[in-house]
C-alpha cells in the first residue's frame, strides 16, 4: 500500500521529487520501493532537473543544509544552462534535510514546482488591474491612445503603436463591422523601450493610409487579433518588401514578434494597437495574445466615449454658432467689438441689444456645463432676456424674472433626469445642484445722461476704462447665480463720460493656461490705453495679452466704446397739463425737426405727438414731458405721473376716439411704454430717410 502511494505521489506528479546528498549529488538509487528518487515523476516537466545545477537553487540548498533547517516555497528565479536571456522561470522551492536515527546529515529532499505560468498569469492580471485604473482618465483621443501603449510597456511589449481612424478625431465612425477598405488612421499613441536610432516610422499625430495586403489590413478587415513572430522569415520578407521604412526599422531594432489587436466597441472599429518585442524577448504567445486583446477592448471603450464626446461637442459648437448673434447690431450709443473662443462649446454668450431712449443694453452670461444641453439652456437664456428686454424693464426687474425663469428649467430639468433613470417621480429626491446653473451681467448706458446701471448674477464685473483715467474693475454687489438662492440683486449706478470703454468678459478669458499673473489683472493692464486705441486693433491685443497659450475654457470679451449725445441730438420741453398742449408739442417739435434738417418726418411727427399728448393731458395730471432725440432714429418720448398701461385698440366706424395708439403703431417704425417710479413714459420712433 505504501509503495503505491508513493508511486503516485511520484510518478505521476507534476511536482519535481529530489533526494541529494550531502554534496547535493542526486542518490541514483531508489529507496523503499520508490521508483528513481533521484529523477522526476512522470508527471513533472524532466527540465525541472536541470534547475538543480543552477546556482540559484544549489545556493538555497546549502544554506538549509548549513543551518539545518527547512525552506517551505521559496520563489527562484533560474536560468537553466542553453537558455535565452528572456526564458528565465520562476520556481518555488521547498526542502528538508535528511537524517538518521541518530541525527546525523544524510542529505536533503528537494521538491520544485516551476510556478512561471502562475506568476504570468498572476502579473497580467496586475495589467489589466492597472489598466482600468489608467486608461479613460480623460474624453481626449491622443491621451487615451498614449495611456494604452504606456500602460503594455514594458510589462507586455517592448513597444506600442495605436492608431485611430481620422474620423474618430472629428466624433465620426465608419460603418458597423469590418473595415474592407484602405481605412485613413492617424498615429495617436506610441511608446518603447528600444533605440530607435534617432527615428521612428510614424511620428503622433502623423496620419496614413492603410493598404491591404499587409497584417495590419487583414485585422481591421476580419476584425480578429494576430499573432505575427519570426518578422524575418520569407512571410514576413514578403510584406515587408512592400513596407522598405518599417523593414528596415525591424532589421536595426530586431524586431521579431508582434501582435495587432483591432480597436472596436459598441460594434463600430475605432482604429488598430500594434504590440512589438524586439532583441532577447520572448515571442508573443497566445496568452499574450489574450491579454493583448483585453487591454484594447478596454482602450477602445474609452476612445468610443471620447469620439461619442467630440462628436457632442461638435454639434455644441454648432448649435451655439447658431444661438449666438450673426451681427452685433449697431448703435448710436457704443461701438462694439467682441471675440468669442468656443474652445469647450459650453454655453456663453453675449448680446447687444438697442433699447428705446438711444440706450443700449450690453449682456454676458454663461452656463457653467459644456455640450448640447449648455448650448440649449444659453439659447433659452439669451431669448429670455431679449423678451425681458423688449418689455423695457428695469435691470434688477430683468435678472430677478430671468432668476426665476432659470429656477423652474432647473428642476425641470432635475426631475427629467430623475425620470431617466427610472427612479420615478419622487418630489424629495429631486436635486438641482447638478443642474445648469448660469450668471449674467447685463448693463445698459444711456447716452442722454451718460451713466450706465448694472446689475450681476454671480458674472465677473466688468473693467471700466474712462476717457480721461486708468482702468478699473466696477466695484459692484454680485448677487447668486440664476436659478440657485434667493433673486437677491442690486443696482450700480456709475458715470460713463464719452469715449470710454467697457470690457464685458466670462471667467473662461481670465483663466486661460501659461499665464505668469493673474487674468484679472492682465486685462485690465492691457487695457491702458484703450480710449485712443481701434476698438478690433484693442480687441486683438487683449486676446494675446490675456490668453498667451490659448484659453482652457470657452473665452468671451465684448468691449464697448461710448459715446454720448449733445445739445444738437437732444431737446427737452414741459408741458402743462392743459388741452392747449398738444399744440404747443407740434409746434415744438416741427421746429426742432426743421433745425435739425428732418422736414419729412415733421408730418408724421405732428400727428403722432398730438395724439400721445392728448392721451397724456386726457388721463393724467400734473406736468408733461416732452423729450425728442436724434440718434440711429429720431425718438419721440411724452412722459406723464400715470403708470396704466395704455392699449391699442381698434375703434369702430362710429366712435368718436381711440384711435390715437392705432395711428402711433401704423406711422411709427417702433413704439412702446416704459415704467418708473415716477408713471410712464410712452415713446415711438421715426425712422430717418
Amino acid at each position: 500500500m505504501t509503495a503505491a502511494l508513493l508511486d503516485i505521489l511520484v510518478g505521476e506528479s507534476s511536482i519535481g521529487l529530489y533526494v541529494l546528498d550531502a554534496d547535493l549529488r542526486r542518490i541514483p538509487d531508489g529507496m523503499d520501493g520508490v521508483p528513481a528518487p533521484g529523477e522526476a515523476g512522470a508527471g513533472a516537466d524532466p527540465s525541472l532537473a536541470a534547475a538543480l545545477a543552477t546556482p540559484e537553487v544549489r545556493s538555497l540548498l546549502r544554506r538549509a543544509l548549513k543551518e539545518d533547517r527547512s525552506v517551505h516555497q521559496v520563489r527562484c528565479t533560474v536560468h537553466p544552462p542553453h537558455a535565452t536571456a528572456g526564458e528565465g522561470r520562476v520556481l518555488s522551492v521547498s526542502a528538508r534535510p535528511l537524517h538518521d536515527r541518530d541525527r546525523r546529515p544524510l542529505g536533503i529532499a528537494v521538491t520544485l514546482t516551476d510556478t512561471t505560468a502562475t506568476e504570468r498569469a498572476q502579473r497580467n492580471l496586475e495589467l489589466l488591474g492597472r489598466a482600468d485604473t489608467m486608461i479613460g482618465s480623460s474624453l481626449d483621443v491622443f491621451r487615451t491612445a498614449q495611456e494604452l501603449a504606456a500602460i503594455a510597456v514594458p510589462r507586455l511589449a517592448d513597444g506600442a503603436a495605436v492608431d485611430v481612424l481620422d474620423v474618430v478625431f472629428h466624433g465620426n465612425a465608419p460603418p458597423p463591422g469590418p473595415l474592407l477598405e484602405p481605412a485613413t488612421v492617424r498615429r495617436a499613441g506610441f511608446v518603447t523601450v528600444v533605440d530607435l536610432k534617432g527615428h521612428a516610422i510614424y511620428e503622433v499625430g502623423s496620419v496614413r493610409v492603410m493598404q491591404p495586403g499587409k497584417p495590419y489590413a487583414h485585422a481591421l478587415a476580419d476584425l480578429t487579433p494576430r499573432v505575427v513572430n519570426d518578422l524575418s522569415d520569407d512571410d514576413a520578407a514578403a510584406w515587408l518588401s512592400r513596407d522598405p521604412g518599417r523593414a528596415a526599422l525591424f532589421r536595426s531594432v530586431h524586431v521579431h514578434s508582434m501582435v495587432l489587436v483591432p480597436l472596436a466597441a459598441r460594434g463600430v472599429v475605432l482604429g488598430l494597437a500594434a504590440f512589438y518585442r524586439a532583441g532577447d524577448s520572448e515571442p508573443f504567445d497566445d496568452m499574450d495574445a489574450d491579454v493583448a486583446q483585453k487591454l484594447a477592448a478596454r482602450a477602445a471603450l474609452s476612445l468610443d466615449n471620447a469620439r461619442l464626446y467630440t462628436r457632442e461637442r461638435t454639434l455644441a459648437r454648432i448649435a451655439q454658432r447658431q444661438l449666438l448673434p450673426g451681427r452685433v447690431p449697431t448703435t448710436w450709443a457704443v461701438e462694439t467689438a467682441h471675440a468669442y473662443l468656443p474652445v469647450a462649446a459650453g454655453g456663453s454668450w453675449f448680446d447687444v441689444i438697442p433699447l428705446p431712449g438711444a440706450r443700449v443694453a450690453l449682456v454676458a452670461g454663461d452656463v457653467w456645463r459644456s455640450g448640447l444641453r449648455a448650448a440649449t439652456a444659453m439659447g433659452q437664456l439669451r431669448t429670455a432676456v431679449h423678451a425681458f428686454a423688449a418689455m423695457d424693464l428695469e435691470p434688477v426687474e430683468l435678472l430677478v424674472r430671468l432668476h426665476e425663469l432659470t429656477a423652474t428649467a432647473v428642476v425641470e430639468e432635475a426631475t427629467s433626469d430623475l425620470l431617466a433613470q427610472g427612479d420615478g417621480l419622487n418630489h424629495d429626491a429631486v436635486d438641482t445642484d447638478d443642474a445648469s446653473p448660469a450668471s449674467c451681467l447685463y448693463v445698459v448706458y444711456d447716452p442722454v445722461n451718460r451713466e450706465c446701471q448694472a446689475v450681476s448674477a454671480a458674472h465677473p464685473p466688468p473693467v471700466v476704462t474712462p476717457s480721461d483715467g486708468a482702468p478699473y474693475t466696477l466695484d459692484m454687489p454680485v448677487g447668486p447665480a440664476l436659478g440657485r438662492g434667493t433673486a437677491e440683486y442690486r443696482l450700480t449706478t456709475f458715470p460713463v463720460p464719452a469715449g470710454s470703454v467697457l470690457a464685458l468678459f466670462n471667467q473662461g478669458l481670465v483663466r486661460g493656461r501659461g499665464r505668469a499673473e493673474d487674468g484679472l489683472a492682465a486685462l485690465v493692464r492691457a487695457l491702458a490705453g484703450a480710449p485712443r486705441r481701434p476698438l478690433k486693433a484693442l480687441r486683438d491685443r487683449l486676446m494675446t495679452s490675456v490668453l498667451p497659450e490659448g484659453a482652457e475654457d470657452d473665452a468671451l470679451l465684448l468691449l464697448a466704446r461710448t459715446r454720448g449725445l449733445g445739445p444738437n441730438h437732444l431737446a427737452y420741453w414741459e408741458l402743462p397739463d392743459d388741452p392747449r398742449s398738444a399744440g404747443r408739442a407740434r409746434r415744438l417739435v416741427a421746429g426742432r425737426l426743421t433745425e435739425w434738417g428732418e422736414d419729412a418726418l415733421i408730418p408724421s411727427a405732428e400727428l403722432l405727438v398730438s395724439e400721445v399728448v392728448t392721451n397724456s393731458v386726457r388721463y393724467a395730471e400734473g406736468t408733461i414731458g416732452l423729450r425728442l432725440i436724434r440718434a440711429d432714429s429720431t425718438i419721440c418720448e411724452v412722459t406723464d405721473s400715470v403708470s396704466a398701461a395704455p392699449h391699442l385698440r381698434l375703434a369702430d366706424d362710429t366712435d368718436e376716439g381711440g384711435r390715437g395708439l392705432y395711428l402711433v403703431s401704423r406711422f411709427a417704425s417702433r413704439w412702446g411704454t416704459r415704467y418708473s417710479a415716477r408713471g410712464k413714459t410712452v415713446w415711438f420712433e421715426l425712422p430717418h430717410d
